[in-house]
């Protein structure tokens, strides 16, 4: 079943849409977003992600307000992650709701939606506490999907 889930989130997403929607999130604001799809690994996700999120740089934007979103379809498994730039602005009940939304599209076989969605809805709360000013902000982080080796 796993596989089947592995198999259907990456034949579904496409990653110029997904790259095109943290475009659009980030013309909003300041903020950083990425996309990470590990491969298949043991032991426990959110250390993975952790060092996946260090190892892409989101700990070196200026503002500390990046976003990680760590998927690992074949353990049917996510994680999303703040800098503590964004998580002193927004608090541990967005993460919380975030999640849970994410999570209920995933359930739901809806990877792509429901990846589209959280990107806009982080880019929407990154432009409140993290505006675009078009002086200043610069693009500190690809936007392609990263499918590199996380551990």
């Amino acid at each position: 079943m796993a596989l089947m889930h592995r198999r259907k989130l990456l034949k579904e997403i496409d990653p110029e849409r997904i790259k095109s929607a943290i475009q659009a999130a980030e013309k909003r604001t300041s903020g950083e977003i990425r996309v990470s799809v590990s491969q298949f690994f043991w032991g426990r996700v959110r250390p993975v992600a952790e060092r996946t999120f260090r190892r892409l740089g989101m700990t070196a934007t200026k503002d500390r307000n990046g976003i990680l979103f760590f998927i690992v379809p074949s353990r049917r498994r996510f994680v999303v992650l703040g800098d503590e730039g964004i998580h002193a602005k927004v608090g541990q009940e967005f993460w919380d709701a975030l999640t849970a939304d994410l999570s209920g599209e995933f359930k739901q076989g809806r990877f792509q939606d429901g990846l589209l969605k959280a990107i806009a809805d982080v880019g929407e709360k990154l432009a409140t506490h993290f505006p675009y000013d078009p002086r200043t902000d610069k693009n500190e982080l690809p936007d392609d999907i990263d499918f590199g080796r996380n551990h």
